[in-house]
């Protein structure tokens, strides 16, 4: 199909696409690796660990131990559940947080992406309610999007979710008869804000969801990559009834072996292993035997201490540029993880900003990244995970031009002006006074 004298080609099967395919749109994130990707642009932009330090020969003994001891098995399907080695392996990482499990609690996936897409396969009915925190993970936004859910930001404040705020979009939604299938929590170190959820809160959240028997699905791909002191206990340790949990491997060791997990109450784990046979037949063998061979002869405990100082290093060179050269932004002081959160100077639009940074080689996520509702303009998400710290200091250094230049603008033209919209009226044609 080709509109009347657009020499546009369409999409022929658009009218084919069944109504959930509507909610499929590329992220902010998505678009900034292109340009974020060239060797000249400092990224401060995506949460890609610095898997340089891993002990790579240490993991290439794993691999070679593998395909010399069990090829044939790596290389075959394997359980739709996990590799039960495997299994036993994330029961003690898990327990580091406090959260006690048996092997068959566990369903090995392809990420915690594909379990929290899981979970939402089973829940989310079109106009469902998800609760979520403001802001929150960019990956859940464009999930729930897709399964047609209606999402609901819940206040956040440095000490995460706020009880009350929870309580009054509740009774809202009750009130209004709109289903709530599941509240979605990162409590750990949240993407993209990096505070972390108290412990008094925790229990409080809880005792909330379980008066209103709405399912919490607890992500913790952060919690061990802790600074001073590890975060309070999983929200699951609390409760094996009414929580999932989602755990990974791709922040503590390597994203490119894409495994997860999920521990879920025992109806629900049925119906996800069930249900992730259905979409993949078993995760990766060989990615699970790979990780399996290298928990068990190398000390991954050290390493996650490896990566813990190495992002504490990574956070400070952060803070103290941001002190430098961008004294009149407001941001949150992470205790762990990868993100920092900063508030712009009234009248600024990240997301309008963009543009700018990229053109001054230093990139962003914009706010409205992490809302479902567009909010967010005033706000940007800062990634110190993967830079060196010198390059850290010269990003903000980059960044500190643009803002200042930007705060000119609006002081010039007002609130709401931007370089971009600045350029477009400076460039536009003289008005028709006929």
């Amino acid at each position: 199909m080709t509109p009347s004298g657009s020499g546009i080609s369409l999409d022929p099967w658009f009218e084919n696409y069944a109504d959930r395919a509507s909610g499929l749109h590329a992220s902010e994130v998505r678009a900034l690796f292109a340009v974020a990707s060239r060797p000249e642009v400092v990224s401060l932009a995506g949460g890609m660990p610095f898997v340089a330090a891993l002990p790579l020969e240490k993991v290439r003994a794993s691999l070679d131990h593998v395909m010399s001891h069990s090829p044939h098995t790596a290389l075959q399907y394997g359980s739709g559940q996990g590799l039960p080695s495997l299994r036993e392996q994330i029961l003690q990482v898990m327990a580091l947080e406090g959260i006690r499990a048996g092997v068959d609690d566990v369903v090995v996936t392809t990420g915690s992406q594909q379990g929290l897409d899981l979970v939402s396969k089973l829940f989310i009915n079109p106009g469902d309610a998800i609760l979520v925190e403001s802001p929150s993970y960019v990956g859940a936004m464009g999930l729930f999007s897709s399964y047609q859910a209606r999402v609901e930001h819940i206040a956040m404040d440095d000490h995460g979710m706020v009880p009350q705020a929870l309580t009054e979009r509740i009774e809202h939604l009750q009130a209004h008869s709109v289903p709530i299938k599941f509240l979605y929590l990162i409590p750990n170190f949240q993407n993209p804000a990096g505070v972390t959820l108290s412990a008094e809160r925790r229990l409080a959240i809880l005792d909330i969801a379980q008066a209103n028997g709405i399912l919490v699905v607890e992500d913790n791909p952060y919690g061990l990559l802790w600074f001073d002191r590890p975060p309070p206990a999983a929200i699951r340790s609390a409760d094996d009834a009414g929580v999932i949990y989602l755990g990974s491997f791709s922040k503590t060791f390597a994203p490119g072996f894409r495994v997860g997990w999920v521990v879920a109450p025992h109806g629900i784990r049925e119906k996800l292993v069930l249900a992730s046979e259905a979409a993949i037949l078993s995760p990766s063998s060989f990615s699970q035997m790979v990780l399996a061979a290298y928990f068990e002869s190398e000390d991954w405990q050290g390493q996650i201490e490896t990566f813990r100082g190495l992002y504490r290093e990574r956070r400070d060179a952060m803070a103290k540029a941001l002190a430098t050269y961008l004294p009149k932004v407001d941001h949150t002081m992470p205790t762990g993880g990868f993100y920092l959160w900063v508030t712009l100077p009234a009248g600024l639009d990240s997301k309008e900003m963009l543009p700018r940074a990229i053109t001054e080689l230093v990139a962003y996520t914009p706010g409205t990244a992490f809302y479902a509702n567009g909010d967010g303009r005033g706000h940007l998400r800062l990634a110190f995970c993967y830079p060196e710290p010198h390059f850290i200091t010269e990003g903000i250094k980059r960044l500190s031009r643009v803002v200042t230049e930007e705060l000119e603008l609006v002081e010039t033209f007002g609130p709401g002006t931007s370089s971009a919209t600045v350029s477009s009226t400076l460039d536009a044609p003289p008005p028709d006074v006929n």
